[in-house]
């Protein structure tokens, strides 16, 4: 993987139950893990009719640097939109991940 092609920043975010103040109640909540170069491999937006009305999918793929501990239960933010990660395949032997995520607005 060249560094010329990592051409976008992105961020991870992982959910965090949060801190209990002083009242004992925690306030859970997204908070950033970490913010890597990245390349944009593919975009694509469908829109069609679902039972409860018009909706659209964002689908974006990116390719970037292996990182150990990225899962699909964390979350992307790429130019101040937020994306769930679907799906996390490490590009031969921990050369690189390449994370499928989707946007879902109604």
């Amino acid at each position: 993987m060249r560094a010329g092609s990592l051409d976008r920043s992105i961020q991870i975010d992982a959910y965090s139950p949060g801190a209990p103040d002083e009242y004992g109640v925690s306030q859970p909540g997204w908070s950033p893990f970490l913010t890597i170069r990245a390349q944009l491999v593919t975009m694509s937006t469908e829109e069609f009719l679902r039972a409860s009305g018009e909706a659209s999918e964002s689908v974006l793929v990116f390719r970037t640097r292996y990182l150990a501990g990225v899962t699909n239960a964390h979350r992307l933010t790429f130019e101040s939109r937020q994306f769930d990660i679907k799906e996390v395949k490490e590009i031969g032997r921990r050369a690189g991940l390449e994370l499928r995520c989707e946007e879902r607005r109604v």
